[in-house]
């Protein structure tokens, strides 16, 4: 996945070597295919395409040719010259591609008239998604090389339609912004024939009286995703209060909990703090405690976050750790993290707040935007609105641990998780999905991802 500027240095890499009439003919013989297939033929069919002055405006004339070609009839219309676009099967959007800057309101193309837009729907910021007023909507966008951060987050996600990738053979190298998918699975490490319930422990330190619900959502959460031993501690509930049968209560005080939970990491590989510990006095001593001497990867979500206050004054003690910090903020959490809301710029704001703290921040939204301290960041696109209901946020901690448990590295846990999360909830209702369903799907999708 390439920004704007990556992308603008891939074309003049490409440009040295190839004509740039080549360029163009490739990409809008590409662009012409997914017309076609729009379409279902060309042959009588009218088509506008709306042609801006730019390279995207070129890719659109090819476009044109090419379906004239093929006896579709084919009406060109500069950008920015019509308000009303005449009748037509299908309007190829060729305005402006990654390079929009400015303001854009895009002509009427009559209701349900298809727009297959060429790069970018024009009037979506390449880099953010961020959109004006009267950008373009599409079915489908066929994009060039590599995809554009803005076809997945915010209004860019919803404007794009489907999206096609062209490769054109455009010289895309490896990327700092990538997207996980279905394939990445093959990345978990497998269970060893001789393997046994330790080797993926997880320590789950959630839940207070009252609040038993969270914990069980992430111990749930956690043994789905493959843990084979899960400890489960609640502050201040007695043992066995939270109903997760597989899991192994662990007595935990109300006050100074985390010196139990230290003298009980043992053979555990993960540890998930926060859900549902609520906001009592003894939570953030304790939760701080835990962030500066617990020797194994540790994911800080809900409660354990609020604890925290400004992530980047704990960066003294996150450089002073020997084992990863994966926090799974929402924009509330991550507004009281950063001491800033995420902006139109979340891929920008999630990476800096990684960089300035030394953790791994997942930052949840449709599209989730996972950054590792470095730079490195991974996108997880299959957030759907089912997940849209209380407690699925713990559920997806619970997938974190276990991930890191089984032997991930905390950038790709972290994305992976929420990708499993969002593939999870893909199978289950359409209306009336609660969080209690999601560990069962989790662990469905996982079985028969394993099985393809």
């Amino acid at each position: 996945m390439l920004t704007a500027a990556e992308m603008a240095a891939v074309d003049a890499q490409a440009a040295a070597t190839v004509p740039f009439a080549e360029l163009v003919r490739r990409a809008g013989t590409a662009a012409a295919g997914s017309a076609l297939r729009l379409l279902g033929g060309a042959y009588g069919r009218r088509v506008v395409v709306v042609a801006g002055k730019g390279h995207n405006g070129d890719d659109g004339r090819v476009v044109a040719s090419l379906l004239a070609r093929r006896g579709a009839a084919v009406t060109v219309v500069p950008a920015g010259a019509a308000v009303r676009l005449p009748v037509a099967d299908l309007v190829v959007d060729a305005a402006y591609g990654t390079a929009f800057h400015g303001d854009y309101r895009a002509p009427d193309a009559g209701a349900g008239t298809p727009v297959l837009a060429v790069d970018l729907p024009s009037g979506v910021r390449a880099d953010t998604g961020a959109a004006v007023a009267g950008a373009v909507r599409a079915v489908r966008t066929v994009t060039f090389g590599a995809l554009k951060p803005g076809l997945l987050l915010g209004e860019g996600r919803l404007l794009a339609g489907l999206v096609e990738l062209a490769p054109i053979g455009l010289p895309v190298g490896p990327a700092a912004i990538n997207l996980v998918g279905d394939d990445d699975l093959s990345g978990l490490p497998p269970r060893r024939p001789d393997g046994h319930k330790w080797d993926a422990a997880c320590f789950v330190v959630a839940g207070s009286p009252g609040m038993a619900g969270a914990a069980a959502l992430a111990a749930r959460g956690a043994l789905r995703a493959g843990s084979g031993m899960v400890r489960l501690g609640s502050p201040g509930a007695a043992p066995g209060a939270v109903p997760v049968l597989e899991a192994v209560a662990t007595a935990l005080p109300a006050d100074g909990f985390a010196d139990a939970v230290l003298a009980g990491l043992g053979r555990c590989k993960a540890l998930v703090v926060g859900p549902g510990l609520g906001r009592g006095a003894a939570v953030a001593p304790a939760v701080r405690r835990l962030l500066a001497e617990a020797d194994v990867p540790l994911v800080l979500d809900a409660d354990a976050l609020n604890a925290l206050g400004r992530l980047a004054d704990h960066a003294d003690v996150l450089a002073r750790r020997r084992a990863p910090v994966v926090v799974t903020p929402h924009e509330g959490e991550f507004a009281r993290l950063a001491g800033a809301a995420p902006g139109a710029d979340r891929v920008g704001d999630v990476r800096r707040l990684a960089a300035a703290s030394g953790a791994h921040v997942l930052l949840k939204g449709p599209t989730t935007v996972v950054a590792a301290p470095g730079g490195d960041v991974l996108l997880a696109s299959a957030g759907t609105a089912r997940l849209a209901t209380a407690g699925t946020g713990d559920v997806l901690s619970g997938i974190v641990g276990a991930f890191l448990a089984r032997g991930l590295g905390p950038l790709q846990a972290a994305a992976l998780a929420a990708h499993v999360h969002g593939r999870a909830a893909e199978l289950g209702l359409a209306e009336g999905l609660v969080s209690g369903d999601l560990p069962d799907l989790v662990a469905t999708f996982l079985s028969g991802a394993a099985g393809a």
